[in-house]
């Protein structure tokens, strides 16, 4: 009999235990894609970039560009711009196929304010088909991101038509009609996309946003969607410096990154940059930045004289240790000249950028892996150690709360780091210490830990 209460309490428990971790949130197969990517880029493309004087965006939202056939970049090139993201790292490519102009880079057949309407290429130009190949052609995955929220040509202010009469009701119905048939075409000519992106969201269906979250369910089930008020496969975190604040959870309290009157009242910027390690929701936080964002510049489309604004290699390591580093993907904002081509100098930060990535990061001393509290990391001599790596099995959800890093220095153990949240990477750098042995110690989870990779690194 006392076997048999015993057989039943073990029974009991494992319920108990199986119950708790199937609560955890685990991301979906397209999110895994997202936090397994950690590094991609954006490309911004418009008509402004021809005019030849700096972008001014609040002047670009309100007026339209006179002339479209300044839009002449005479050697376009797609897959030097890939072939250019590839070389730093990259694993997948967004381009804005529309932005605040609303101006189409596609054969659009229902926005006329496309490359049908410019002499370039005698109106059969089409630079979505082209970057997707390139994408494809290269080993990126493709991206596309919809400017919805602004349309100067149209007067579409932060997704509305101005006015209150009927005449402006009216455009509104049609404006999201138009949204949503411009959104089905991106979605049905270019083959599967990763990711489709709404810049500035694509607000509320029930409100002035279009209903487009059914058609890329419909035509991209796998695809990422970022974003509208009800959803949200990733979040912004908070700035646009290319980095995250720690720690960084990758779940959320509700299932979008809009903030919505209904919640309970919460810092909403805070939870961008950190998220809520309690949230019942997979949200996970992208770091973004132009690589054009030195010396108080901040330059997202190419712009003449910034040349010299190229972020150095040290500033964009630091981002890299702060974004993939702290559990979030980054992408870095990539500009074509008028000429249709990355700029030389852009081309080659990115080549730098890859090389130094893989200098720090791709070779470790040592490394391991387990599903305990306590893994030690033994190494055939001692040496200078400055950098550790922890993975978690996200699969299975964030379980660690609480961990720390310690060195055997003469015999006994020395604390060099201890943190929160690990995830699907964190990049922990510490000065160097001369070591044999390093241990990590997961002090507090929420359920047994699965680390996937434990690594140790010396960096000069």
């Amino acid at each position: 009999m006392k076997k048999l209460y015993f057989f039943f309490l073990l029974i009991v428990c494992s319920i108990y235990i199986l119950a708790q971790e199937q609560i955890i949130p685990v991301p979906k197969p397209h999110q895994l894609k997202w936090h397994e990517a950690e590094l991609g880029a954006v490309f911004h493309y418009d008509l402004h970039v021809f005019d030849g004087i700096r972008y001014g965006q609040g002047n670009n939202r309100i007026s339209p560009i006179e002339d479209y056939n300044i839009f002449n970049p005479t050697k376009l090139n797609t897959n030097q711009w890939v072939e250019a993201a590839k070389a730093a790292g990259c694993k997948f490519a967004v381009l804005t196929a529309t932005h605040e102009t609303g101006f189409g880079l596609w054969q659009s057949d229902i926005n006329p304010y496309c490359l049908k309407a410019v002499k370039w290429r005698d109106g059969k130009g089409d630079i979505v088909h082209d970057f997707v190949n390139s994408c494809r052609k290269y080993g990126l995955q493709p991206g596309i991101y919809i400017g919805i929220r602004w349309n100067s040509l149209l007067g579409i202010h932060n997704f509305k038509a101005e006015g209150e009469d009927e005449f402006a009701r009216n455009r509104q119905i049609w404006y999201k009609k138009y949204c949503e048939k411009m959104v089905t075409e991106l979605c049905t000519r270019y083959g599967d996309l990763y990711m489709i992106w709404f810049d500035g969201g694509a607000d509320d269906p029930h409100g002035d946003g279009p209903d487009v979250e059914p058609i890329v369910n419909k035509y991209q089930p796998e695809c990422l969607f970022y974003h509208n008020v009800d959803r949200a496969d990733f979040r912004w975190g908070g700035s646009e410096t290319g980095t995250v604040e720690y720690p960084c959870w990758s779940t959320f309290p509700y299932p979008y990154s809009h903030s919505n009157a209904t919640e309970p009242a919460r810092d909403h910027n805070l939870l961008l940059k950190h998220g809520d390690k309690d949230g019942k929701y997979w949200v996970p936080a992208m770091a973004d930045s132009p690589l054009r964002g030195a010396n108080g510049r901040h330059e997202w489309f190419w712009e003449p004289d910034d040349d010299d604004n190229i972020y150095p290699l040290t500033t964009l390591m630091t981002m890299y240790e702060k974004s993939v580093g702290r559990n979030a993907t980054l992408i870095l904002g990539l500009t074509p000249d008028p000429t249709g081509l990355i700029p030389p100098g852009d081309v080659e930060r990115l080549k730098e950028f890859g090389n130094e990535i893989n200098r720090h990061f791709s070779s470790p001393i040592a490394y391991t892996s387990g599903q305990k509290k306590s893994l030690l990391l033994e190494m055939k001599q001692k040496q200078p150690i400055n950098y550790c790596i922890i993975q978690e099995n996200i699969k299975k959800g964030e379980r660690i709360r609480q961990y720390k890093i310690e060195a055997r220095v003469d015999g006994k153990w020395k604390t060099v780091c201890q943190g929160e949240s690990v995830g699907h990477k964190r990049i922990e750098k510490f000065a160097p210490i001369e070591t044999n042995a390093l241990k990590l110690t997961i002090t507090e989870s929420i359920a047994p830990p699965d680390i996937i990779n434990f690594s140790a690194y010396s960096v000069e």
